[in-house]
């Protein structure tokens, strides 16, 4: 399939994970593809590969709680590939731990990281995307649904994602913008290692929401997003895909 061919794809968290799924598997259909981090140095290999199986990539470094930064990032798009069809917001942090000892700090940076991010880029990129009647796919989570403990933060910055997106196809719909969430669960990906469950965690409470197929890799993810940001999902807006292993059904 060629389903990107000739369209632009910024893409936020690209350095890893599931945004360097996302790069990849939209490269792969023919892509020019934006890949943006706030790491400069697994950036390369991301542009190589996207180029290697048959897209075009651009690296660019950027702190999505930075507004500016995020400005300058769609403005950089733009005058490298002179359009913007689909933003795809994969940026995103975890940190867990006892909900009535969590930093405030910490408490911040998710939030400012996680929701503050989603919505920075989604306000600098709205004009190029109505100019063109293009999408937004945001990372939402299995945790909009289904709870998982000493995760207050991330829970309520998903929660906040997912219902932001589904604001936005409201309120741009009638001008052609369509937005959607992925809702990951149990994906393996570099993000999850420093999250901090603490040592005293109740994992009886910790598994009832993994996957009862397992964990999987992020290609399954990227997927689902290549989906929603393709003409194919012309018809789909303000909903979300759950990939995660039956962990909500």
């Amino acid at each position: 399939m060629k389903r990107f061919a000739s369209k632009v794809v910024l893409i936020t968290g690209a350095a890893s994970g599931i945004g360097r799924a996302a790069a990849e598997r939209i490269g792969s259909e023919g892509g020019r593809v934006f890949c943006v981090d706030v790491n400069a140095e697994p950036l390369a290999d991301v542009v190589a590969k996207v180029d290697e199986v048959g897209g075009e990539g651009a690296a660019h470094v950027c702190d999505v709680t930075d507004v500016d930064a995020c400005r300058a990032t769609v403005a950089a798009c733009l005058e490298r590939f002179g359009r913007l069809d689909s933003l795809v917001n994969m940026a995103g942090i975890i940190q867990m731990g006892h909900t009535e000892t969590f930093p405030p700090e910490m408490w911040k940076k998710v939030i400012d990281v996680n929701l503050s991010g989603h919505f920075y880029m989604c306000q600098a990129a709205l004009p190029s995307l109505l100019e063109a009647k293009g999408n937004i796919v945001n990372a939402a989570s299995s945790i909009c649904f289904r709870a998982t403990p000493y995760a207050a933060a991330y829970a309520a910055s998903k929660g906040g994602i997912l219902a932001m997106t589904r604001m936005l196809s409201v309120e741009y719909g009638k001008r052609g913008l369509r937005a959607n969430c992925v809702a990951p669960g149990s994906i393996k990906t570099p993000m999850a290692a420093p999250a901090g469950i603490p040592e005293d965690a109740d994992y009886d409470i910790i598994m009832r929401s993994m996957a009862l197929t397992g964990p999987s890799g992020p290609e399954v993810i990227a997927a689902a997003i290549a989906y929603l940001a393709s003409d194919d999902a012309h018809h789909v807006t303000g909903e979300h895909i759950l990939v995660d292993g039956a962990t909500c059904a």
